[in-house]
């Protein structure tokens, strides 16, 4: 039986901007390890909004939330924020990288801020990382001297620097060419397929999605089809 790395049970989520508005509806779905999961739907469907919650950065919903087979229910915002550090990795649609640093120092950033590895073993994890992507000889360079596609896969390299048990993306290839999402969906695909890491990433891209484990589809804040 393989591990459930993430699981939502009866998620509701509401905005009150002035009327209440219902955007999420009792969404309830699991993933297992290793498995790379596309979630899908038109502009406005709750997709970006179920993310946060399933992230950890939104924590006002009803239901229930589980990570790692632990309940996000009652935790501190500090013990929230230690949990999105060490078991989740973010890549999103811009990158973020920090055009003043290296390559490498980009990919060090979480492992630094997670204090559990000595700087120098920091450094070496962020330098395997690149390897296994192929980037290393990247290294040394200045983040605004990459191209696109370039930034998104040191963006990946980053989101592996704290072995996460899930790595969750929001559009990471909607600012990119075919050229370059097709590199970026292969460097997803092999970590899943080598490293059985588990994904989640949110698409509007249908061709990517059809190529992954799974696709969970919604509608009007419900899950049509997963």
């Amino acid at each position: 039986m393989s591990k459930v790395v993430l699981q939502s049970d009866h998620i509701n989520k509401y905005f009150k901007d002035p009327v209440t508005v219902q955007v999420l509806r009792d969404v309830s779905f699991s993933i297992n390890e290793g498995e790379f999961v596309a979630v899908t739907g038109k502009s406005g469907c709750g997709k970006s909004t179920l993310l946060y919650i399933l992230s950890t950065m939104d924590t006002d919903y009803e239901g229930e939330l589980r990570i790692d087979e632990e309940t996000m229910r009652g935790k501190t915002e500090g013990e929230l924020a230690r949990i999105r550090n060490e078991k989740i990795g973010f890549v999103f649609q811009f990158h973020y990288l920090l055009n003043e640093f290296s390559v490498l120092k980009n990919v060090m950033l979480p492992g630094l801020k997670l204090r559990k590895h000595s700087e120098a073993e920091v450094e070496h994890r962020a330098m395997e990382r690149l390897k296994t992507l192929g980037m290393d000889n990247l290294a040394l360079k200045m983040a605004n001297q990459l191209s696109g596609g370039e930034k998104q896969r040191v963006a990946i390299a980053r989101a592996l620097i704290n072995d996460p048990i899930v790595i969750m993306g929001d559009e990471p290839t909607g600012n990119l060419d075919k050229k370059n999402s097709d590199l970026v969906f292969g460097t997803f695909k092999r970590l899943c397929e080598e490293f059985k890491q588990t994904l989640l990433i949110v698409t509007h891209d249908q061709g990517f999605a059809d190529k992954t484990h799974r696709i969970i589809e919604m509608e009007d804040g419900r899950i049509l089809k997963q």
